[in-house]
């Protein structure tokens, strides 16, 4: 039988990865911006016509305007992070799923170890059991 185990993928930070994650991370933080200043843009549009309550309006876009501001805290941190951490780090940069064959017998705690794949420059460096 075959069963589908998560795998964790590990980076190992290096000046390359880390400045890609810059631009990412500033990029990420640029089009919130503009959806923030989209999303004011369209408020004042709504409020503008008549027969819709000025009030719904503004809640329901100054939540949306806080979901982003929000998110946006969050990249800012995760900026600031980035500064702080030192090349030669590894950083979680996601999951992958791994088929695994499970047979009678088998212990199921070693099968359902952690295992990472390390990344460095996008080549597989190791993979740790």
């Amino acid at each position: 039988m075959k069963i589908i185990k998560k795998v964790q993928v590990r980076q190992i930070l290096t000046n390359d990865s880390k400045e890609k994650l810059k631009t990412t991370f500033q990029h990420n933080k640029m089009q919130l911006e503009q959806e923030c200043q989209q999303l004011l843009f369209e408020q004042r549009k709504l409020q503008n016509r008549t027969g819709l309550s000025k009030q719904d309006i503004q809640t329901r876009f100054q939540q949306e305007i806080q979901s982003r501001k929000d998110k946006i805290k969050l990249v800012d941190f995760k900026l600031e992070q980035l500064d702080m951490l030192e090349i030669g780090s590894e950083i979680v940069e996601g999951e992958v799923e791994a088929l695994v064959e499970v047979q009678k017998g088998m212990h199921w705690e070693e099968m359902m170890k952690e295992q990472a794949i390390i990344i460095k420059n996008g080549i597989v460096q190791r993979i740790d059991e």
